[in-house]
């Protein structure tokens, strides 16, 4: 999936390639999802074919209705009481996020699946909530509500009544705006919901509760003799604490994909749990890779000369991952400048394959050193393909989900990081590794190789020990950041820094408590699962519950 289009690939531990938006639902509600969670319109007619050819139609006409919408439902119905949270029983609440807007082709199976599946469960087991935009205008400042009356005209035409609206504006909703959208739209005032533009994401979640939307999911699902009112007590702290902070810290991202930011969207968020974590107010400068290079110091001086100005000014250098060669020689420099200058840098999948590229040029002197990714005819291959991957078939065939990484220097900065433990699991997207026939060659010239697979010879972790803080993963750490448990290694490059790493170090590393969104009432939401894609205007959440729970 292109980084451009899509942005963010998120990896999930069973290996699944999905949209970011599942990302979001794992750092908020502190769960586990699975590949499964995320339905598609190729899993769904890709297992119709797949039944078509065993026979299980028996010859019969394969159509979208009723084939295609009852194959929606029924992977609904079974992922929805597999638990994500840990836990051994069934999600009592499950929640369906239909991504695109109302009236798109592409949406039109799983909008008559929907309406077929809230027919078929009944009211009280089903509750819509749909989200739209309510646009301001700047010049008079006026809220306008025909969209969202459209868009609900739209969605009740193909069966499926709202029982909730989320809008969604710059400003929060007039009082006159909503009792307009409730007399167009029939639905009450206390179950439409403003979402307004807030001072940092994690705000969003308060004022939902502010609002009692919670009341409002719970009462239309007969639910509100069995919840407690959510319990937001530490989320509201970090939320406030995230507002007052002041003292800067900087980190350049020298990436290929920096003209969209949700490209990295999830090593952004990592970044952010680990400054407000260092109690540091986070900027990001956002380097082109290829500006970097002596090429662009031709072509473009001014271009050359700002990025190096940002890369100088930093405080830290983060080297995400990437495919392809361009702005890779400009990866190197970064590189090179954080090892020669002791800036603290952390180099993320391909990040880490360009710190050893660029110390087997500068140290061991093999100026041809590279990736045969970038060149397969290089005399000194720091880095190769694996030997499982294809060559033929690109979709799914990387090294991907999670892995356990061995440790294997005790006082290793790395080690310490994780607490001192013997091994950690972390999840995994690449096609190349550090070739290891050079790793002995690399330890002797003072790269030290911290972390391992299970073989011994797949290289996870490199670090520079005489280094304040200069780290390479093979992983992506990104990944598996929380609010109130940041990953240790974006937690140490932030605490390096600051100017915190020795004192977080000798405290043993990266903290392991788990931020509870709101125990009790608040599992209501913890429990469910995440389906689907990017919200825009006119996209809909369905939340349905049986005799046993929730599910959607």
């Amino acid at each position: 999936m292109s980084p451009f289009e899509h942005g963010e690939v998120f990896v999930l531990d069973d290996g699944g390639e999905v949209d970011l938006d599942l990302g979001n639902y794992e750092r908020f509600l502190d769960i586990k999802l699975t590949r499964d969670n995320n339905i598609t319109t190729g899993k769904i007619y890709q297992s119709v074919l797949d039944k078509e050819r065993r026979g299980d139609y028996l010859g019969k006409t394969v159509q979208v209705v009723p084939h295609i919408t009852d194959a929606i439902q029924e992977w609904i119905e079974r992922v929805a009481v597999i638990p994500v949270d840990g836990e051994d029983s069934p999600a009592d609440v499950c929640v369906i996020e239909l991504g695109g807007t109302i009236g798109d082709i592409e949406s039109m199976p799983f909008i008559e699946a929907l309406g077929q599946f809230s027919y078929r469960v009944g009211a009280g087991n089903f509750c819509l909530i749909h989200v739209s935009l309510v646009p301001v205008l700047n010049v008079v400042g006026e809220q306008k509500t025909k969209p969202t009356q459209h868009s609900v005209r739209g969605l009740r035409s193909l069966g499926l009544t709202p029982n909730i609206l989320a809008c969604r504006s710059t400003t929060g909703l007039d009082d006159n705006v909503k009792e307009k959208l409730s007399r167009f739209c029939h639905v009450p005032v206390d179950s439409i919901i403003s979402l307004y533009d807030a001072s940092n994401i994690w705000r969003v979640p308060l004022i939902l509760r502010d609002q009692k939307a919670h009341e409002a999911i719970l009462k239309v699902l007969n639910l509100k003799g069995v919840s407690r009112e959510p319990v937001f007590g530490e989320w509201t702290s970090r939320t406030e604490l995230c507002d007052r902070l002041h003292e800067p810290v900087r980190v350049a991202m020298v990436g290929k994909y920096t003209g969209l930011s949700d490209s990295y969207l999830s090593v952004l968020k990592a970044l952010l749990h680990s400054s407000v974590a260092c109690r540091r107010k986070l900027f990001v400068d956002w380097v082109p890779a290829s500006d970097l290079e002596n090429e662009t110091a031709k072509e473009n001086p001014e271009n050359y000369r700002n990025s190096w100005n940002l890369l100088k000014g930093a405080d830290a250098i983060v080297v995400p991952g990437g495919f392809g060669d361009r702005g890779v020689e400009g990866k190197i420099l970064a590189a090179k400048y954080a090892r020669e200058n002791r800036i603290p840098y952390l180099g993320i999948c391909l990040g880490m394959q360009i710190a050893v590229i660029e110390y087997a040029r500068s140290i061991l002197g093999l100026q041809d050193a590279n990736s045969t990714e970038f060149d397969p005819n290089t005399l000194n291959p720091c880095v190769i393909f694996m030997p499982e991957g294809s060559k033929t078939h690109m979709g799914g065939t990387m090294r991907l989900g999670s892995r356990r990484t061995y440790f294997q220097v005790k006082d290793s900065k790395s080690t310490k990081l994780f607490g001192n433990r013997s091994f950690v699991d972390e999840r995994h997207r690449h096609r190349y590794e550090v070739n290891p026939d050079m790793v002995q060659q690399f330890e002797d010239a003072g790269l030290s190789f911290t972390g391992k697979d299970e073989t011994g010879r797949r290289m996870e972790i490199v670090e520079l020990p005489n280094h304040p803080y200069f780290i390479g993963v093979q992983f992506h750490p990104e990944f598996k950041s929380r609010p109130g448990k940041p990953s240790a290694v974006f937690l140490g490059l932030i605490a390096a820094a600051c100017g915190q790493l020795d004192s977080l170090l000798n405290k043993g590393g990266a903290p392991t408590h788990v931020l509870s969104n709101g125990t009790s009432g608040e599992k209501l939401h913890r429990n469910g699962n995440g389906n689907g894609t990017t919200l825009a205007n006119g996209s809909l959440d369905g939340i349905y519950r049986n005799g046993n729970g929730v599910h959607v």
